[in-house]
């Protein structure tokens, strides 16, 4: 039981399927790993056994009968402690809502439970969702899977590490500027960010809705496909990929300046072993992307005080100091020019669509930074700022220009790969990816 817990959540559906793995035993195996395991407490937030249990045996009850409703029928799944679980505490990793318990599952929650995923339990994350670097004193710090003194990457931090140190065979995270690719490249996982509004939000607590995605964290792009279509995405076939006659654009555009040698290195090495299997790179700088960078700051932290604002103002001495300037600093942020940043935003995606419509995928270092000491984060405030806006940088390029995006490992530890498509492109971009990732293998 125990070669289970290393095993891909698609081949656990197929052992399901053939019978070689019982729902029921599956979900105990998972929930026994985690009560064992050093790291359970900073990890996850909190299980939910009975839950797992009787969602494993309904699961086993349709093997049995033949009547499996999904290819992940019967296999655990870890989900962010944003989305609303009926019954159990949904606190986004502040004080600020302790106790908070939602009546009803979040939509993409129910969803993957109307297929059959098996719910094992609440991930820890950034306090509000709101860091790159998964650090958070008010609830609890996960340890990267490559370093025990750095940070795990954010704000999906549990989400990762659940996956990472073999808790969960697949996580379900929330990505509004990199959370879900930060977490899924420093510990060596698949990443994936669909298009904003691929995937229903509700029952989600908000950060930025405007930017807010769904996406899973996993072993394989196999995994994180088969997690979108049962959250409610669509059906993607990954057979017959190849990277014969792709084409990619390197983007150089902020993405490559001042990259840690480790990720640089990397990522041209991935970018040759791409063009080995038959793919054709190109570079170029596309302005539109540093035009979006000026307009980061106010749209996000605009709309993360519009939901956050009260919250702050009435118990704001509960939070970490840091996120606590990050938010408040949308107060002064006015409305004339959150509208008129937005209206220059989609000027700035329709012009970046036309510059990069001929490409198969744009690719890009997904962190630009290796994990960093949390004792040096704490140094001092500026190091912490600095730090933050570095690691989430090349992912936000994703977010600002509404694009998919998936990471892959590159087989440097703790370096991914991005590449981003175009929006509503989430199936070809998965297509891609499934062929890059055996490139990169």
């Amino acid at each position: 039981m125990q070669t289970w817990l290393t095993m891909t959540a698609a081949e656990l559906g197929r052992s399901i399927a053939a019978g070689e793995i019982d729902p029921v035993a599956l979900a105990q195996t998972y929930l026994d790993a985690i009560a064992a395991h050093p790291h359970r407490d900073t990890i996850y937030a909190r299980t939910t056994a009975d839950r797992a249990l009787a969602e494993a045996e309904a699961a086993a009850r349709r093997a049995r009968l033949g009547q499996r409703r999904s290819p992940l029928d019967g296999v655990p799944v870890s989900w962010k402690d944003l989305f609303d679980t009926a019954g159990v505490a949904t606190e986004a990793g502040t004080a600020m809502m302790a106790g908070r318990t939602p009546d009803k599952d979040a939509t993409v929650l129910r969803n993957a439970t109307d297929m059959g995923l098996v719910c094992l339990g609440k991930t820890h994350l950034s306090e509000i969702a709101f860091s790159g670097l998964g650090y958070n004193p008010i609830a609890a710090t996960p340890p990267c899977v490559n370093d025990p003194e750095a940070a795990p990457g954010g704000s999906s931090s549990g989400a990762g590490t659940s996956v990472a140190f073999n808790l969960a065979p697949l996580a379900i995270g929330s990505d509004t500027g990199g959370s879900v690719r930060i977490p899924a490249a420093w510990n060596d996982l698949v990443g994936f960010k669909p298009t904003h509004g691929a995937l229903s939000t509700y029952g989600a607590v908000p950060l930025c809705a405007s930017f807010d995605t769904v996406g899973p964290l996993a072993r394989t792009v196999e995994d994180a496909t088969l997690a979108f279509t049962a959250m409610g995405g669509p059906s993607i076939d990954l057979r017959g990929t190849s990277l014969t006659g792709k084409r990619f654009l390197i983007l150089e555009t902020i993405a490559l300046d001042a990259v840690d040698d480790a990720p640089a290195r990397a990522f041209a090495d991935a970018c040759a072993r791409l063009t080995e299997a038959g793919a054709t790179l190109t570079r170029a700088k596309v302005s539109s992307v540093a035009d979006a960078f000026t307009l980061s700051a106010p749209l996000y932290t605009g709309e993360a005080w519009s939901y956050w604002g009260p919250f702050v103002e009435a118990q704001g001495d509960k939070m970490y100091d840091r996120i606590r300037e990050r938010v408040s600093a949308g107060r002064d942020v006015h409305a004339a020019d959150f509208i008129a940043g937005w209206a220059k935003l989609r000027a700035l995606r329709a012009e970046f669509a036309a510059q990069t419509a001929g490409y198969d995928a744009i690719l890009a270092p997904t962190v630009p930074i290796l994990p960093p000491k949390i004792a040096t984060l704490l140094a001092d405030e500026a190091t912490y700022v600095e730090t933050n806006l570095k690691a989430l940088r090349n992912t936000r390029i994703g977010n600002l220009m509404g694009l998919c995006a998936v990471t892959l490992p590159t087989g440097t530890a703790s370096c991914g790969l991005m590449l981003m498509g175009l929006a509503g492109r989430d199936a070809a971009l998965l297509r891609v990816s499934a062929a890059a990732e055996r490139a990169l293998a």
